[in-house]
């Protein structure tokens, strides 16, 4: 009779039935036993066959190990120092849990997978990428994780050689920086070290790579370049007004105003500032800050830097993220591909995607991630 023990999967023992009760059968424990012996002596033979043969590729083995495990360890050195960039157009924004589809998409996952690197390239998605950058470093920099934190210095890293090398917006990207390198500060030195993700000697090393690139921005030097194109100055006057009246910042029409005395006469033309201020802020808030001059009319300039400073400024890109009502996806959207083959950018289930389409600013980003 087999007795079953706690394990249902062994094989049991063999008992018999005596008149004092049942009693494990002692032949066939001894039958057993030497089984074993055989088979474990048979093994022990087999494994040292085994060593004796392998003896010899040992040291073989060992170094290829070892060479192996070193080049593993270059290999991962040095993609701790490249790039890590994802190249997807769009990501699945979820924000609970159901049966057919588990967990939740943070601002970090969203950062990594979506394209920002590419997006840099495209003068269209310049000023909104560094907006986004701008906004995460004001209030978000501690919920990213350690790989969204990478890739957030990579593509910083990547905007200031674009600026250094292209000569352009650089204001924009002094603005982040000083942002940033605040925020930090306070992170480090007011709120703790605990709030950061990773060694405070990173965190020490990227301050002072701010500061490296503050003053390469702090340095550069605008080159003018010479041949035989027509310059602004060359236009006539009419063409010289409506370039500035496409300007949608102040500080960049003050700035080309000082160029020379024909566009700073166009600088302070009262209608600019006056269309400026139309386009930024509304009715109500000019009746809020409304400031004349001796004469009683509008100062349209100084009115439009006082607004600036109490009211928002109305934003402006070339393009954005767009966001799907109906199928919950953040994409890129490419319209040479909508234009040649219909396609939204993203595997949209809807009948007429273009309808739950909608432009998503980057405050609105950092919003979708709020739970």
């Amino acid at each position: 009779m087999p007795f079953l023990g706690q394990d249902w999967r062994s094989p049991g023992e063999c008992w018999v039935k005596f008149q004092d009760g049942w009693k494990r059968s002692q032949l066939h424990r001894e039958e057993e036993e030497e089984e074993s012996n055989i088979n474990g002596s048979h093994r022990e033979r087999q494994l040292c066959t085994r060593l004796q043969q392998e003896s010899n590729d040992n040291k073989i083995v060992e170094d290829c190990e070892v060479a192996a495990k070193k080049r593993k360890k270059d290999h991962f050195n040095i993609s701790t120092q490249s790039e890590y960039f994802y190249r997807e157009k769009w990501i699945h924004v979820h924000k609970g849990s159901t049966r057919e589809r588990h967990g939740y998409c943070t601002l970090g996952e969203a950062f990594n997978r979506l394209d920002f690197s590419s997006a840099i390239e495209d003068m269209r998605r310049f000023n909104y990428v560094v907006k986004l950058l701008q906004l995460i470093a004001n209030s978000q920099l501690t919920s990213l994780s350690g790989a969204a934190q990478k890739n957030y210095f990579n593509i910083l890293e990547k905007i200031v050689r674009k600026v250094i090398e292209d000569q352009q917006n650089p204001r924009l990207v002094k603005n982040l920086l000083q942002d940033l390198g605040s925020a930090l500060c306070i992170l480090v030195r007011e709120v703790g070290r605990c709030v950061l993700v990773g060694n405070i000697n990173i965190w020490v090393y990227r301050m002072e790579t701010i500061l490296n690139w503050q003053h390469q921005l702090n340095n550069l030097k605008i080159t003018r370049r010479i041949g035989n194109s027509v310059t602004l100055s060359d236009l006539p006057l009419h063409m010289q007004r409506s370039i500035l009246h496409r300007f949608s910042d102040g500080l960049d029409i003050i700035n080309l105003g000082q160029v020379t005395s024909t566009l700073h006469m166009l600088s302070e033309d009262k209608h600019l500032w006056k269309s400026l201020c139309k386009y930024h802020y509304s009715e109500k808030q000019f009746c809020r800050h409304l400031i004349l001059t001796e004469n009683g009319c509008v100062d349209w300039k100084l009115m439009y830097f006082t607004l600036q400073k109490y009211c928002p400024k109305k934003e402006q890109y070339g393009d954005s993220l767009q966001f799907c009502r109906h199928c919950s996806i953040l994409f890129w959207k490419d319209y040479y591909l909508a234009l040649l083959f219909k396609d939204t950018g993203h595997p949209c289930t809807a009948n007429n995607p273009e309808s739950f389409c909608t432009p998503v600013s980057p405050q609105h980003f950092i919003d979708l991630f709020k739970f």
